[in-house]
């Protein structure tokens, strides 16, 4: 996955967990925030990446969202439940996994074989 993706999925996955309204995402590997805009929700997810300049919208149906990156071009799935979360990336074709705790999300992407970590 590309770390813009990343991000965004740690974003939407953390506002999905905690119903917290953060308006930024910290990310450990690179120490730096980076800002987001708009409304997720259970329903209706429509969010705005300020550091690439692009939409990322979808819906959820449950514990199942479809997500669309409009800076790659490209489809998300999404499925969280509880405090784990789970999904495919269309734009570089990888499988992702992560753990939610409090504030903290930790993401597993496959094509980097390597976990990334970040702070909502």
């Amino acid at each position: 996955m590309k770390d813009t993706t990343r991000r965004v999925v740690a974003y939407i996955v953390g506002r999905l967990t905690s119903d917290s309204k953060a308006s930024s995402i910290y990310d450990q590997s690179i120490s730096e925030h980076f800002n987001f805009t708009g409304n997720v929700s259970q329903g209706n997810i429509s969010v705005y990446d300020h550091s690439i300049k692009c939409h990322i919208s979808g819906f959820g149906t449950g514990s199942s969202f479809s997500l669309y990156h409009y800076g790659n071009g490209n489809h998300i799935s999404l499925e969280i439940k509880d405090n784990t979360f789970n999904g495919y990336d269309y734009d570089t074709g990888n499988h992702f996994t992560g753990s939610v705790n409090g504030n903290a999300i930790s993401l597993y992407d496959y094509g980097a074989g390597s976990y990334f970590n970040y702070t909502i």
